[in-house]
């Protein structure tokens, strides 16, 4: 399902509202829905989960292309559902041979890439086109395991590529759009193909809303982010989210697919590999859940569990969340706190837990609203396992 511009924009206002106003006034409702159950107990303890025991959090390793900080979702909370700058997951530092001191130029060529018809902007040019895009949920494609710790949200100020693409007058064949960034490394990468490059169509950015974003939380990006410049198609999976853009480039159907989409086919669910950029589908995020918490608790003398988890993803609110807790199990009701409205960029989810006795349990949420597509959730990529000691 393409995102629509009235569904982006009613979610970016109610995340930029949210924003104006202060988490803690939009969300107070959810903190009371979320905590009503176990009201007047006493919180023990916090159990970490059996895929998130090696992650280390917020610690950055090694460098370039391999270059990764995970970030922790079990600090979500509903007063403070954004993540710090320094907190955000890097998937891949900065390079190398990135520099910074020098201005920065950013290229958009046309269908021909003549010199005569391209245009060098500088940041200087640039910044004024700057505006507030909302608070975004960015999740790398292969985020799996380790915590689950390849995905973050941040609020977002940058220029939409839509106002970019007024600034030069394209060829009629030119429908797609190549947007490239700074890849040079040092040294080779274990994991990654080098280039940093996507190819859209230009009713895709237009639909997403995309845009180069040029600050984070309220700050200017930093180099590990992208800075100055990094593509974000809101709705779509991270690595589309090009760092350091310095190309713009108008370009026809029968453009290739460049090395990072191919690189990326598998996991963003293309039909194969294909070899234009045209026949690729768009790299949608599909609608997702999963705990984030687990939460010990005494009430009234009695241990109870509380499920906190996170639904993001997609391009339709979800009214009905359930959660089982083995394989075979009955899938029970989870509170959507408050009900969800939109989805950027993610919403909490709660549910009180009385496990039947102590052991190794494997969650799962699924999604119950007909004709949301979930293929990650439905083949368990978001499961997780939880040891219960104490019943």
């Amino acid at each position: 399902m393409a995102i629509t511009r009235r569904g982006l924009l009613r979610g970016t206002v109610v995340a930029s509202t949210a924003l104006a106003m202060g988490w803690e006034s939009v969300l107070g409702e959810a903190k009371l829905v979320c905590d009503q159950a176990l009201s007047g107990g006493k919180l023990i303890r916090t159990l970490r989960f059996e895929d998130e025991k090696r992650t280390r959090y917020h610690q950055r390793s090694q460098q370039g292309w391999d270059g990764r900080l995970h970030a922790d979702l079990s600090l979500i909370t509903a007063d403070k559902p954004l993540m710090s700058n320094q907190q955000f997951f890097i998937r891949t530092m900065a390079p190398d041979g990135l520099k910074q001191r020098q201005p920065w130029q950013l290229r958009i060529g046309d269908l021909l890439d003549s010199l005569k018809q391209s245009k060098q902007l500088s940041m200087t040019r640039l910044l004024p086109l700057v505006k507030p895009q909302g608070a975004l949920v960015l999740e790398c494609s292969g985020n799996w395991g380790e915590g689950f710790a390849l995905m973050s949200a941040a609020s977002w100020r940058g220029i939409l590529i839509e106002d970019l693409l007024k600034l030069v007058s394209p060829d009629a064949n030119a429908t797609q759009l190549l947007v490239s960034g700074f890849d040079r490394h040092a040294s080779a990468s274990r994991y990654s193909t080098p280039g940093a490059s996507w190819v859209f169509s230009l009713a895709q950015l237009r639909e997403a809303g995309a845009f180069l974003a040029t600050h984070m939380n309220g700050e200017p990006l930093s180099p590990d982010h992208g800075a100055p410049l990094r593509l974000l198609v809101p709705g779509w999976y991270g690595c589309t989210a090009i760092k350091w853009v310095n190309e713009l480039r108008l370009v026809d159907k029968a453009e290739p697919a460049t090395a990072q989409m191919k690189e990326f086919a598998q996991r963003t669910h293309q039909q194969g590999v294909p070899d234009l950029a045209r026949h690729f589908s768009p790299a949608l995020a599909d609608q997702a859940a999963m705990p984030v918490r687990v939460e010990q608790w005494q009430v009234g003398g009695r241990t109870s569990y509380r499920v906190i988890g996170i639904l993001w993803g997609g391009q339709r609110p979800v009214k009905h969340l359930t959660l089982r807790f083995n394989p075979g199990e009955k899938y029970l009701p989870v509170t959507i706190c408050p009900a969800m409205q939109h989805n950027q960029p993610w919403t909490l989810w709660s549910h009180v837990w009385h496990p039947r006795a102590p052991g190794n349990y494997v969650m799962r949420a699924r999604i119950d609203d007909y004709g949301i597509g979930t293929n990650r959730l439905d083949m368990g990529w978001y499961d997780r396992r939880v040891n219960i000691s104490q019943a």
